[in-house]
């Protein structure tokens, strides 16, 4: 049963949604997928129209409304009800860890039931979903970073349920492969090192100076761990945030306990091991080179081999330079959490039969609105990809923009707000 409660601003209903595990069979597992919706309880008797959340990720369950929620979920609350999804395998929503993944027998078996998890499945747990709120009626979608992927899939196969569509920092290449998309990344992280230096100087020094100390002494993580240079690079994740550059100084501002530098702090290293083990949300790097398989050609752990044409990246080089939305087969070595998940990553390189994700077709003669924020120096998902989408999707209306971060839509409300008002100008959503 629904469960409902009101905390102040908001009226919300949590539910679980069963659905096949295998949507083109009737018969066999069932998941449970969990739906928050929220309303203004001032307008909770009002005909409102209804917002969708996409959350990013991939692996990402969707935003909890503390503290009056993210800077979107207000602004939309005084128009819309929303509905927030945990995608399947993420939050409530039947979530996968390493004791779920070690029930299979081998990689393959693994990898066989991961695919379930990916964007088509998402779009029809979502179109099950809205059947069951609102039968008939279409609802809007906000679709942040994945979740503009997922809104691209959602077009491609389910348009009808649609009314308009917000994607902000998440127009992906249609046609582009795991290679290319690293290719082009690479240098964006480059550039948002080397602004990061440019912010803090000393922080070059800082960095050398803790690399140095991992490469030279035996350096373990609370959950036993052992910290490498390289999981210390994949610290930079963050950079293409707003906040990114302020959390990586003031993290590495901490990070020696004493003044001669002799022993790393237990705050720095829980904080470490914290940001870098994926313990609550291993999806995301267990399905982040998927998200880019279509066809035939395996991905093959891109990111690794095309981080060897970046030898800037090497963990001897100096300045140490960090990572970013990568993902590498090390990992799933060195990180607790990920290790069962090793066999099951490695067939998913492999595989040779991903089905599309995308209907080039029915994208360009799509007639549902669509409002794109594409962020001009975007780290995670290339703008020139992004831009080639746009002229490829049919009724779509972009705002390119370096005003923000990848993260705009979660620290400013300006950012749906104009998304909705460029719809607005143009006739406003399908009903």
């Amino acid at each position: 049963m629904p469960k409902q409660y009101i905390i102040p601003g908001m009226m919300i209903r949590d539910m679980l949604v069963p659905v096949p595990l295998d949507w083109s069979r009737s018969e066999g597992p069932v998941l449970q997928v969990f739906a928050r919706e929220i309303v203004d309880p001032v307008k909770r008797r009002e005909d409102l129209p209804v917002l969708a959340f996409l959350q990013g990720g991939p692996g990402g369950k969707s935003p909890r409304p503390v503290a009056g929620g993210p800077p979107w979920l207000k602004a939309a609350l005084k128009t819309h009800r929303v509905v927030l999804i945990d995608q399947r395998g993420t939050g409530r929503s039947s979530p996968i860890d390493g004791h779920v993944i070690s029930r299979f027998e081998s990689g393959e078996a693994a990898a066989d039931y991961l695919m379930h998890f990916r964007a088509d499945s998402i779009v029809a747990d979502c179109e099950h979903i809205r059947k069951q709120l609102l039968g008939d009626v279409k609802w809007e979608t906000l679709g942040q970073s994945f979740g503009g992927f997922i809104t691209l899939t959602y077009l491609s196969r389910a348009p009808e349920g649609l009314a308009a569509c917000y994607v902000t920092g998440g127009l992906a290449g249609l046609a582009a492969e795991a290679e290319e998309v690293y290719r082009r990344t690479y240098p964006r992280v480059l550039s948002k090192n080397r602004r990061y230096y440019q912010r803090y100087p000393e922080d070059e020094r800082l960095a050398a100076r803790i690399a140095d100390f991992i490469e030279d002494n035996p350096v373990h993580l609370p959950d036993g761990d052992r910290l490498s240079v390289r999981r210390l690079q994949t610290l930079g994740l963050g950079l293409g945030m707003g906040p990114g550059h302020e959390a990586l100084h003031f993290l590495l501002d901490e990070a020696f306990a004493d003044p001669d530098e002799t022993r790393l702090s237990e705050s720095f290293l829980f904080s470490v091991m914290a940001e870098t083990g994926f313990a609550g949300n291993p999806l995301f790097a267990v399905l982040q080179e998927s998200i880019y398989a279509q066809g035939p050609r395996p991905t093959a752990s891109a990111a690794e081999r095309i981080r060897g044409e970046f030898p800037r990246f090497d963990p001897a080089r100096r300045p140490l330079l960090f990572t970013g939305e990568m993902i590498y087969p090390w990992m799933f070595e060195e990180i607790r959490s990920l290790r069962p998940f090793a066999a099951a990553v490695e067939a998913l390189a492999a595989r040779t039969d991903n089905p599309p994700l995308y209907d080039a077709t029915r994208l360009f003669a799509n007639d549902v609105p669509v409002a794109a924020a594409i962020y001009h120096d975007d780290m995670y998902v290339d703008a020139g990809l992004s831009l080639e989408t746009a002229n490829r999707l049919g009724n779509c209306r972009i705002w390119v923009t370096n005003e923000y971060e990848h993260d705009g839509v979660r620290q400013s409300p300006a950012v749906f707000e104009r998304l909705r008002d460029m719809v607005m100008a143009e006739g406003g959503p399908h009903r």
